[in-house]
């Protein structure tokens, strides 16, 4: 018997394409005859990200929800005709299945799914489910999820709930510091300090490290910085560190995360759902700047499960430059200079999330678990 086609649908983040990629790799580890393609968007992160995997994928023409008259025809025909695509590839494939992970790519692959009656499932791995992924909720077999409070968001669907944590890479199983270290030109000797907005970065957070970087020098025999800024704002964060004494590494990307996070001593960065368990994986002390612009607030409650572990702090990404300064500097100063407090911070990672969540939705999406 063929074994079975895997289609993932969604992306336009890492947070989307991530967690995707961690459950493709272990479904393929079990599963040697399964064949796995993704359907991405047209954002160049999902392609960047994907093009470092043996995976295939196909970027669909789908946009974002607008009700503005003139977007939201082309959002009906974008939606249409990704429909149709999806439908067209799993048509060609024998015992096809959709694992739905988020952004609007997912929802018309999903719906092909359920029209053609073809087995669907969805990953959600932020606490407050998106409008896409209630949706999506009514037509999969089952829903996974990262955290127990987010079963109570899917209202008569949360009978297909299961909480199995946030799937991560297989390189977190298995991260290699030192090949950060010598990747990235950093002195063995000294800690490290990992700035990251994410996969985009945050423009936020790179004018308020660059606006501490006079403090920071002060701590330039012991510390050293790794920052990176996206895409966009790389040249601008690389001229600000110019004339900073503090040895620092600034980059736009990094591909090695699961390496990178298991090198720092100290992590300031959003608190995406993803993120938030890649550094409880990682055991680094974190101070997390959630993203204050979603109506829902999510990022809040994703750092709001480290810190209730004692694993991290959180900054407030509001206000002017100088208040974030000021606040960033008053909770990452003692972090910089006690070394109990960072260990302790370490340990309390462990209380924070699941190491076997790939493999509990790899197994129920290749029929290997009676139990679900």
């Amino acid at each position: 018997m063929a074994g079975k086609s895997v289609f993932f649908a969604g992306g336009g983040t890492g947070g989307h394409i991530y967690p995707a990629i961690a459950v493709a790799e272990k479904i393929a580890e079990l599963d040697t005859t399964a064949k796995i393609h993704f359907f991405i968007s047209s954002r160049d992160i999902d392609k960047h990200v994907l093009s470092k995997t043996s995976f295939e994928y196909t970027a669909l023409p789908a946009l974002g929800f607008s009700i503005r008259p003139d977007q939201f025809i082309r959002f009906c025909s974008s939606f249409l005709s990704s429909c149709r695509i999806a439908a067209d590839a799993m048509a060609k494939c024998d015992n096809p299945v959709v694992i739905g992970v988020g952004g609007y790519i997912a929802a018309p692959v999903c719906r092909a799914a359920y029209k053609s009656k073809i087995p669907l499932f969805l990953l959600n791995v932020d606490i407050i489910p998106g409008k896409a992924n209630k949706l999506i909720g009514r037509w999969a077999q089952r829903i996974f999820v990262q955290f127990e409070e987010t079963t109570e968001y899917f209202g008569r669907q949360k009978t297909k709930v299961i909480v199995a944590g946030c799937p991560l890479r297989n390189s977190f199983n298995n991260p290699n510091p030192q090949k950060a270290k010598e990747t990235l030109g950093l002195d063995g000797k000294k800690k490290i300090l990992l700035i990251t907005g994410a996969s985009t970065g945050s423009q936020n957070i790179n004018r308020t490290v660059c606006s501490l970087l006079d403090k920071l020098s002060d701590y330039a025999d012991s510390w050293q910085i790794v920052h990176l800024t996206g895409r966009a704002n790389f040249d601008q964060v690389k001229s600000g560190y110019a004339n900073a004494p503090i040895r620092s590494r600034v980059a736009d990307y990094y591909d090695d995360m699961a390496d990178l996070l298991a090198a720092a001593d100290i992590v300031i960065g959003r608190s995406g759902a993803v993120s938030v368990a890649e550094y409880a994986a990682a055991g680094v002390p974190s101070i997390c700047m959630p993203y204050p612009y979603h109506k829902d607030m999510h990022q809040y409650l994703n750092a709001g499960k480290l810190v209730e572990a004692g694993a991290a702090v959180i900054v407030d990404d509001i206000g002017d430059e100088k208040d974030r300064r000021d606040w960033l500097w008053e909770e990452l100063e003692p972090l910089l200079e006690d070394e109990k407090k960072r260990l302790q911070m370490k340990n309390a990672c462990k209380l924070v999330g699941h190491r076997d969540a790939a493999k509990i939705i790899a197994e129920a999406v290749l029929g290997g678990r009676d139990s679900i």
